[in-house]
């Protein structure tokens, strides 16, 4: 039997927590801000959770938990 493979790309994008969430950083905050105001950069800033519709495919994707 083959082993279980993590997805280097997704291990690199998100993180597990302790119960099982996953924890992912928004996109659009790299360069061309000038024109965001800084409520929006303070909310791309944060850490979100992952929604209920992607979880069981991204877990699939992370075997071990990383």
């Amino acid at each position: 039997m083959p082993k279980i493979k993590t997805r280097k790309t997704a291990a690199k994008r998100f993180k597990v927590t302790g119960t099982g969430k996953l924890i992912h950083q928004h996109a659009y905050r790299n360069h061309l801000n000038i024109h965001k105001g800084p409520g929006t950069s303070r909310k791309l800033a944060a850490e979100s959770q992952l929604y209920k519709g992607k979880l069981k495919a991204m877990k699939r994707m992370l075997p071990n938990g990383l």
